[in-house]
């Protein structure tokens, strides 16, 4: 596909393998190459960093993240449900920037949960390409098997489950779409990548409270919140600690945006003119002397 876009062929390689880590190390060894980019993980990413010190490559790294989507008592609790399904349930919360913690305030709380929990329940797991199916599967066992662990922690310490829940049966790495009320942040779950279809409801009382519980993690990659007051919008795109902010919107991707994060979701940009100049060095020339 690179090709027939016209991109020259010895500047686009492609290498398959099942021994990532030693051709990580290959990549970040070569004077060769002098720009690293990566997706994945924040504990790779610090590996990569590291094995690239020597090199002194340039890099920029899309990395974990612990996004939070806040729900104050001036948002329109419609759009924000739909915002939380498509933010929260897409690829089964396999991406990046799925939501992993709800901020609801106290006096909309039960109507958030609620109309959250009915357009949840009516969901389909399944194989995508049967008829009606909404949401798949984990990308593996060992997937399933960290969602599950935490929800048992999460329950185990006071959490409800108001929808879903459990494993689906089936031949696949199935779970079930699922709420989670009385989340605190001493559950594992609070602080951890979810990377599956579990949204985890937590109370707050005012607009500085939920500004604290959003920023009180290692990542900043996305976050997200509704609002109807003009005002508020200003304060708490401000003072939210990420790269990305959506404001009542829960799909914020696009490619002439710079996407990105700061703290331990990464460096740099990708996407816009910001991400073209993650590519490129700045040459500073003065000529003199001429005649």
């Amino acid at each position: 596909l690179a090709q027939q876009a016209g991109i020259p062929t010895p500047l686009f390689r492609v290498i398959t393998t099942t021994q990532p880590a030693q051709v990580g190390g290959i990549l970040c060894a070569s004077d060769t190459i002098r720009k690293l980019s990566f997706t994945g993980s924040t504990a790779v990413g610090k590996i990569l960093m590291r094995q690239s010190a020597d090199t002194m490559k340039k890099l920029s790294f899309e990395l974990g993240g612990n996004a939070p989507f806040i729900v104050f008592d001036d948002a329109d609790i419609n759009a924000a449900v739909d915002g939380a399904m498509v933010s929260k349930y897409r690829n089964a919360g396999q991406t990046c920037v799925c939501v992993n913690r709800f901020l609801v305030q106290d006096s909309v709380y039960d109507d958030f949960v609620a109309k959250l929990s009915e357009r949840v329940s009516a969901m389909k797991v399944g194989n995508g390409a049967e008829e009606g199916v909404t949401v798949g599967p984990l990308i593996n066992h060992a997937a399933l098997d960290k969602v599950e662990m935490l929800m048992t922690d999460a329950c185990d310490k006071g959490a409800k489950i108001v929808a879903g829940g459990h494993r689906v049966d089936g031949d696949g790495a199935f779970y079930a779409p699922t709420v989670l009320t009385e989340v605190t942040p001493e559950m594992a779950i609070f602080s951890n990548e979810i990377f599956g279809p579990v949204a985890t409801v937590v109370r707050f009382s005012t607009e500085d409270e939920a500004i604290a519980i959003a920023n009180a993690t290692e990542y900043g990659l996305a976050a997200y919140f509704y609002t109807q007051n003009l005002g508020r919008s200003w304060r708490v795109m401000q003072a939210l600690e990420y790269g990305m902010v959506g404001v009542n919107e829960g799909i914020i991707s696009t490619e002439v945006a710079p996407f990105g994060g700061v703290k331990h979701s990464g460096l740099g940009r990708e996407g816009s003119k910001y991400g073209i100049d993650e590519y490129l060095e700045i040459k500073y020339c003065l000529v003199g002397g001429l005649t």
